[in-house]
């Protein structure tokens, strides 16, 4: 099934989760060029043309339901940040079958009003219940304790550290019915 810019693909109580469409760039791109909300995504806040770039791809039809999807609040439409589960890969590039792997990415005028934690409540029941996955893992690099706490409060377990230029926690959350 291919989705196109009107498809809602899931919905919780505030937010609508739906593919980026042209009017979302100046949010898109002012959260790129953030150093706050990149300081635990890449680390340096990117240009306006390097985050136009990296949006022009978020445009392209969408045929699977693994994927990162604009986040918009349903009483108003306005962009907040993107959300959803996307493939797990494994070290050598290929993914990992059943699997997949959560992420949210909110915009810092919207942190602290619970955004990411009803997020990523919507997509753990959507993983489980509508894609069937077996497992979802979550990784977040060290110091980022506003992503930690919500994946602890959503039920996930850290399952390993990896530490290297960067440190990252590996957290994951088994579907509780296979």
């Amino acid at each position: 099934m291919d989705y196109n810019n009107n498809t809602t693909i899931l919905s919780s109580e505030r937010l609508l989760f739906r593919q980026h469409i042209p009017e979302d760039m100046d949010a898109y791109c002012a959260m790129e060029m953030d150093a706050d909300v990149r300081r635990y995504v890449g680390g340096q806040p990117r240009s306006r043309e390097d985050a136009e770039r990296r949006f022009m791809g978020t445009l392209e039809p969408i045929k699977d339901r693994l994927n990162m999807w604009a986040t918009v609040l349903k009483e108003n439409g306005q962009y907040v940040g993107r959300c959803g589960i996307y493939p797990h890969f494994n070290s050598t590039g290929s993914t990992i079958s059943d699997e997949g792997t959560l992420a949210f990415y909110i915009a810092k005028p919207f942190w602290n009003n619970g955004y990411a934690t009803e997020a990523g409540m919507a997509f753990i029941q959507f993983g489980f219940e509508e894609l069937g996955l077996k497992r979802i893992v979550a990784h977040v690099q060290a110091g980022n304790e506003a992503s930690v706490h919500v994946l602890k409060n959503l039920g996930f377990n850290l399952g390993s550290t990896e530490t290297g230029h960067r440190t990252f926690y590996h957290f994951q959350l088994k579907n509780p019915v296979t």
